[in-house]
């Protein structure tokens, strides 16, 4: 009998299952029991997730541990007995979903979550960036479909996979593809919802749509053959290298490619990088900070260091979670820790606070109104060192915080696009209502203190 995606997901669940020795250390390190309310021992919590993962019914402080994980991944580190309790989280939220409902309802919450996605990324996308962009950054396009793929060469150095969300904030992914071009690395862009990874369905419970729609993104992935994949979105990244590549590697035998965080591959190419950073960025920063990809943030402080006039400030707060919206469990604790950073940046007089991925920039970005400090993405710093830039439209259209005002200034390329304006407002209402931490009332004095610090390209 041939295995199935979902199979292969249980056979690694009981082959841990079978590893775990109950011990605890896992529940001990990770971040959020207090604010979970988790209140249970250590070895009782990792036995009741046991029992989740088995039966799909366990104890209370289990069920509370298994979802308000925040893939941290601390917990990983801890283990000595190769078991990777962040996976076993997941498959008990899974277990639990499907405990409490029908196939019939997870493939129908599944396809309204995707199709949610999916028009949020084409429409705030759109509204920011014209056709050869979009094209640039392999999202089809009326061009494109007339005239055929623009996603790169068939055998690059690397595949740049963008995940969805990043097209969201597009001059993120952009400025990515201008440093690889300015240190001549090859590339083939893919990602938008037409390669997902299967996250969405994945957190429904649906395994089988799930997986088709991993496995039809990893052969498109391994069509390039070059063996070498680049991630950009750290929950795309944990998808795969968590979940699809070994489950694919059980069914198959082998696993098509490897996936390395982008920020990882910068700082492997710092030799090569750092002539390139001819211009002198002088700020003081502090790094937005999230763990969940072992050796990111570390690799993401280095890069900043190489930049001439960069000074890196230590705002000693802590550093919890995959991305920011993987607190969405927790939206209290994510308030008071967005809260308390921004507060410590503005004691520390800092210039600007930087972030790695999309969902914080997203999060944050607005609260630059309130704050004397700039909100940035480090790529933005890097870029304006090498003479690189992209305008963060999304930042500027957050901040109007008003949904006629935003189509008003979207409006043409939206009807470029063909995209209604009902579609429109939509998506942008979404936009504006992603603010865990509220805004303040405009603070004209941070503002003017804000207007007059050196701009990142300055």
């Amino acid at each position: 009998m041939t295995m199935t995606y979902e199979s292969a997901l249980n056979a690694r669940v009981d082959q841990m299952v079978d590893s775990c020795t109950r011990c605890g250390k896992c529940v001990e390190v990770c971040p959020i029991t207090d604010a979970a309310g988790v209140t249970a021992s250590p070895q009782a919590v990792i036995t009741g997730v046991l029992d989740i993962v088995r039966t799909g019914d366990g104890p209370e402080a289990a069920r509370k541990w298994a979802n308000s994980c925040v893939l941290s991944g601390e917990c990983i580190k801890a283990c000595d007995d190769d078991v990777n309790p962040r996976f076993l989280l997941a498959m008990a939220r899974v277990a639990l979903v499907r405990k409490s409902s029908e196939p019939p309802a997870r493939r129908r919450r599944g396809v309204g979550d995707f199709r949610k996605l999916s028009q949020d990324v084409s429409v705030l996308s759109r509204m920011q960036l014209t056709s050869d962009m979009l094209e640039r950054l392999g999202q089809p396009t009326d061009t494109s479909r007339r005239l055929g793929s623009t996603e790169g060469p068939e055998q690059p150095d690397f595949v740049f996979y963008t995940g969805c969300n990043v097209l969201k904030t597009p001059h993120i992914a952009l400025l990515a593809l201008d440093v690889m071009d300015a240190l001549g690395v090859t590339y083939r862009v893919m990602g938008g919802p037409s390669h997902c990874c299967g996250v969405v369905q994945f957190r429904t419970g649906d395994l089988e749509v799930s997986g088709s729609l991993a496995e039809n993104t990893l052969r498109k992935l391994a069509s390039a053959k070059n063996g070498q994949v680049l991630s950009w979105c750290a929950s795309c990244h944990v998808q795969f290298t968590e979940f699809t590549l070994p489950a694919h590697e059980r069914t198959a035998g082998s696993r098509p490619f490897e996936m390395t965080p982008f920020m990882r591959f910068l700082r492997a190419r710092l030799d090569e990088l750092r002539p390139l950073l001819r211009h002198r960025v002088d700020l003081r920063v502090a790094l937005h900070r999230h763990p969940g990809v072992a050796g990111v943030m570390e690799a993401a402080a280095d890069v900043l260091a190489a930049v001439p006039g960069i000074e890196l400030v230590d705002l000693h707060q802590p550093a919890v979670g995959l991305m920011s919206n993987a607190l969405r469990a927790l939206p209290e604790y994510k308030r008071q820790l967005q809260l308390a950073e921004l507060e410590a940046a503005r004691d520390a007089k800092i210039d600007a606070l930087v972030a790695v991925y999309h969902p914080d920039h997203r999060e944050l970005c607005a609260h630059e109104r309130d704050f004397p400090f700039q909100i940035v993405n480090l790529l933005e710093i890097v870029g304006a060192s090498m003479g690189l830039s992209q305008e963060d439209r999304f930042k500027r259209l957050k901040k109007l915080q008003d949904v006629e005002l935003i189509l008003s200034e979207t409006r043409d390329l939206l009807h470029h696009h063909h995209v209604a304006e009902e579609t429109a407002r939509t998506s942008i209402q979404a936009m504006l209502e992603e603010q865990p931490l509220p805004l303040r009332g405009r603070n004209d004095s941070a503002a003017q203190r804000r207007d007059a610090a050196t701009p990142i390209n300055g």
